[in-house]
């Protein structure tokens, strides 16, 4: 079978790491990248195209879409209108009207469309979700997640909500399997740009689990971690070091009175599992492959990149408003907005 001829748009920092997966994954082709920037484009061994007209004419089955968020449309439209699937990388765009135009081009050309939510292929994330969902928690009581570190020269098209927290808000949403129902949020801006440098926000989710967040490029260490606690515990998975550790609810009081009132609940197990740990940007790629030549399911599709950037822009409302904003259903996808307008089951 002939490899999969697949073209790079933009070759940024992000830009840069798929040339480079797409270059060493099986059964696929760097076919070539578009980049008007020299300096990127001597740095690539492949074709290098001015516009994406000319990565079309070239030839490619599908494209990965690392342009700044506000060229995220049209870019995307443009390989629909050609019939090539794409792997757009997070934020879908920079707003619902876009995605909404977005998701309905590929679904009218019968393409894949795909978009770049790493940490859903995090080692790390990925043997959680299995975990919760083998019940191996109990009932999940709370989500909450960490995600700071020093400010990204690169980003400037738009804020730490949509560049940063749209990872927590998918992969929170994909690990209880449950939407956003509200959200609760506040915003500072620190370093002087028109954007908001930093967000914490609470969260509830259609089955009843809360969730919290703090999001910042203010902060001088770098730190991902996302926490779920159930039940019978909690997991703590780091998703730079793609470490996953379990502690565990005690059984055994703790007869060191010292000790008991200062820990509070009794201690259990605590266990850092031993995990296969391979790069998240060449899961993702394997999936967007496997996704085109084969049906299968496992990327993050441009309807759910949708119901994320939602979430994001009521986080945003939220904070300009100092109220606490719902989801609205009719910013969603018809399956998810047909879910959130009935009853959400308590947990």
């Amino acid at each position: 079978m002939a490899a999969l001829r697949v073209g790079v748009v933009g070759l940024g920092v992000m830009g840069s790491h798929h040339a480079r997966v797409v270059r060493e994954l099986d059964g696929v082709e760097l076919a070539g990248v578009v980049e008007t920037a020299p300096e990127r484009a001597a740095s690539i061994d492949a074709p290098v195209y001015r516009s994406v007209a000319e990565l079309i004419e070239a030839g490619v089955d599908a494209a990965v879409v690392a342009v700044p968020t506000t060229l995220h449309e049209s870019t995307a439209l443009e390989l629909a209108d050609a019939g090539v699937h794409a792997l757009v990388e997070k934020p879908i765009a920079a707003d619902l009207d876009e995605a909404r135009r977005m998701a309905d081009a590929f679904r009218r050309n019968g393409l894949v469309g795909a978009v770049g939510h790493i940490e859903r292929f995090n080692p790390a994330l990925q043997n959680l979700r299995s975990r919760v969902e083998a019940g191996e928690l109990g009932s999940v009581y709370q989500i909450a997640t960490r995600r700071q570190g020093p400010f990204p020269i690169r980003i400037a098209d738009v804020g730490v909500i949509k560049d940063l927290a749209t990872h927590d808000i998918d992969l929170t949403s994909w690990l209880a399997q449950s939407p956003f129902r509200a959200v609760h949020a506040n915003t500072s801006r620190r370093s002087g740009r028109p954007h908001e440098d930093m967000v914490a926000f609470n969260g509830r989710l259609d089955d009843g689990i809360i969730t919290n967040h703090l999001v910042n490029w203010l902060s001088p260490m770098k730190e991902r971690i996302t926490v779920v606690t159930g039940e019978r515990g909690a997991f703590v998975a780091d998703t730079l070091s793609g470490d996953l550790t379990y502690y565990e609810n005690g059984t055994d009081a703790t007869e060191w009175d010292a000790v008991s009132n200062f820990r509070g609940v009794a201690e259990g197990s605590v266990i850092r599992f031993a995990l296969k740990k391979r790069e998240p940007l060449r899961i993702e790629h394997e999936a967007f492959r496997d996704a085109i030549l084969h049906g299968r399911p496992g990327i993050v599709t441009m309807d759910e990149g949708l119901t994320t950037l939602a979430v994001a822009e009521a986080v945003m409302r939220s904070a300009d408003e100092q109220r606490e904003i719902e989801v609205d259903p009719e910013t969603l996808p018809s399956a998810l907005a047909g879910r959130l307008a009935g009853n959400g089951s308590g947990r």
